[in-house]
């Protein structure tokens, strides 16, 4: 059964899932914007039988604290150095990290830190490579050149409840497969107060993770990591050629395309679930993925 748990990480709480017996090798579950752990709530339980997974909130989101901007800055260096802190505090220290959209800047951080205790990875439409940055990152772009207010204003459109639900059914087959309360949960959390200003400010860091893409694909060229792409091909945000551009670095790593868009667990739960327990199985389990 998911526990709903919390910890206190440097005074703030920090919201988790967690299921699957402790013995079994780790899954750390990463969720992106503008969503919460929330997001793997079907996955979890369609792998707990085997792994043991963790499925934080980040800082400004789900139900983890989010402090005022002004005392806590919202970068993904700090979040990554959260959720390092995170996974010490609840003793986790051997995990494949499953990234999405923000998770993959937050868990590929960790990995350059702590390469040792990373043993697999799973994308789930989390990016690393410039080719993968679609159009719909115009606006945010120009934020990072010309950090303005206006240009800041311009991008309040995306926090509007009109635009979560464009992210959860854009590229869909079928919209009535996406449940309801997973955008409307975001966008009432999007909108407690001062969550606008949190969310702003990590629009305009995201132009770091950029920056460190160079770093990361040496990362992947150099460890070796075990890869896995699980890839929505019809991503507004994150396009098909990033996840193809895994195996330039990785020639080892595997990519899954789905018909779906950006929040591919949405539709293909049961699909990527096989895809993970398939890779895991084959690269992972009874040789190093178990805790030490």
């Amino acid at each position: 059964m998911t526990t709903y748990q919390q910890t206190v990480v440097d005074g703030s709480r920090i919201f988790y899932r967690e299921d699957g017996p402790k013995d079994r090798p780790t899954i750390l579950l990463l969720h992106g914007f503008p969503t919460s752990s929330h997001m793997f709530r079907n996955l979890i339980p369609a792998l707990a039988d085997r792994y043991h997974l963790v499925a934080p909130d980040l800082p400004g989101f789900g139900f983890s604290d989010a402090p005022d901007h002004k005392e806590f800055r919202y970068s993904f260096g700090n979040l990554a150095n959260v959720i390092d802190r995170f996974t010490q505090t609840i003793g986790i220290d051997r995990y494949a990290i499953y990234v999405f959209d923000y998770g993959a800047p937050v868990g590929l951080r960790l990995a350059l830190t702590h390469a040792e205790r990373v043993t697999a990875i799973i994308s789930q439409n989390g990016n690393a490579y410039e080719e993968g940055l679609s159009d719909g990152w115009n606006l945010i772009q120009k934020y990072w050149k010309e950090p303005t207010p206006e240009n800041r204003a311009a991008l309040r459109e995306f926090l509007k409840p009109e635009a979560t639900k464009w992210q959860y059914v854009h590229g869909v087959q079928d919209a009535s497969l996406v449940a309801p309360e997973a955008y409307e949960l975001d966008s009432a959390l999007l909108a407690r107060p001062g969550n606008d200003e949190i969310q702003l400010d990590l629009f305009l860091d995201y132009a770091s993770n950029v920056a460190l893409y160079p770093q990361f694909q040496e990362y992947f060229r150099t460890k070796k990591v075990p890869l896995l792409a699980v890839w929505g091909k019809n991503d507004p945000f994150f396009l098909p050629p990033g996840a193809e551009a895994f195996k330039r670095d990785n020639p080892a790593a595997e990519v899954h395309f789905f018909e779906t868009g950006h929040f591919a667990l949405e539709t293909h739960t049961q699909e990527i679930a096989n895809a993970i327990r398939d890779f895991l199985g084959r690269k992972l389990d009874g040789v190093d993925g178990r805790k030490k």
